[in-house]
């Protein structure tokens, strides 16, 4: 593959972050856009850049917003792909304020689709989400599965997905969508339910399921939701789920996390939230057969790795 010059929105971010250390693994120019926004400590996105300013090909950082289109313009000028990956995370967050999600995952979505068309960029690659999907009609869930999200983080993402489609059958631009299934592993957000289960069970703690805990969940890998995104660099457009591919239950993931930690915590059950689906679980075949992609970590292998790496996590 040549040598490209992409930007990363986002790029301080879990994902975002994973995405820029394999981009310069591989050579290419990276330009990260990233507002290091205090949703979860920003020494944690600062510590993620400092990993990716250790290897030789280091990238350009610019600390500032999606939401300024000036900034978007100037940073768009002269790039080949843009990997979007800056949201405001997080279905609780937004039922709290709507707006954030709406300006950030909407508006700022829309920002990087006209300023790549102004620029010339070739491709925009839009992080999108399974909470797209909502209400579940059927299981699993293929990309015509019916949009009704409960949630107004899931409406902000379906909305940008929507205007990168306009982009594309507009302007010409290539443009795809991958929505992500509950994304986990080294460097994750702090306030997922994975990195909470495993700090807390490794130092004793409760564990806190909200609900019953038979809600049902579709596990990602941050690896091979890496690998999807190396592959849209050269081949595919349009809708893509990115999952394992099997379900389970937030019940059987505390276990699972048990087993692992050798912890005997407790777990226990509060009061469910507002915003949060019932289930979700990928059909992958779309991405398997245009991509050539397919998930390689399992949950239990994954789990594993990410319990050994918060055992030697620098404090």
């Amino acid at each position: 593959m040549s040598e490209k010059r992409i930007l990363v929105t986002g790029g301080a971010g879990f994902i975002g972050g994973h995405i820029c250390e394999r981009l310069l693994a591989e050579g290419h120019e990276v330009t990260i856009l990233d507002n290091l926004d205090p949703y979860y400590d920003p020494a944690l996105k600062k510590r993620n850049l400092g990993i990716l300013f250790e290897g030789g090909n280091a990238p350009e950082f610019v600390q500032g917003d999606v939401c300024d289109l000036g900034l978007v313009n100037k940073l768009c000028e002269g790039k080949d792909i843009i990997f979007h990956e800056a949201a405001q995370a997080g279905v609780r967050i937004s039922v709290d304020d709507p707006f954030k999600a709406y300006h950030v995952n909407t508006e700022g979505t829309l920002n990087i689709l006209k300023a790549a068309v102004d620029k010339g960029v070739e491709k925009v690659i839009n992080a999108s989400s399974s909470s797209v999907y909502g209400k579940v009609e059927y299981l699993p869930f293929d990309e015509e599965h019916p949009k009704s999200p409960i949630s107004p983080y899931g409406v902000s993402k379906l909305a940008a997905e929507h205007y990168t489609k306009v982009f594309a059958d507009l302007y010409g631009i290539k443009t795809a969508n991958l929505r992500y299934f509950t994304v986990y592993g080294p460097r994750m957000r702090p306030d997922l339910a994975i990195s909470i289960f495993t700090r807390n069970a490794l130092v004793g703690e409760p564990i806190d399921i909200y609900g019953s805990g038979e809600k049902t969940r579709d596990f990602t890998y941050i690896d091979d939701i890496v690998a999807a995104n190396m592959l849209l660099m050269e081949k595919g457009s349009g809708d893509y789920n990115i999952g394992y591919g099997q379900r389970i239950s937030v019940n059987e993931l505390a276990k699972t996390i048990l087993e692992l930690t050798g912890s005997s915590s407790e777990v226990i059950h509060s009061g469910d939230k507002k915003g949060d689906v019932e289930h979700t679980g990928a059909k992958v075949d779309k991405a398997k057969k245009e991509l050539g992609w397919e998930p390689k970590v399992d949950l239990r292998e994954g789990l594993r790795r990410f319990v050994e790496y918060v055992k030697d996590e620098p404090a």
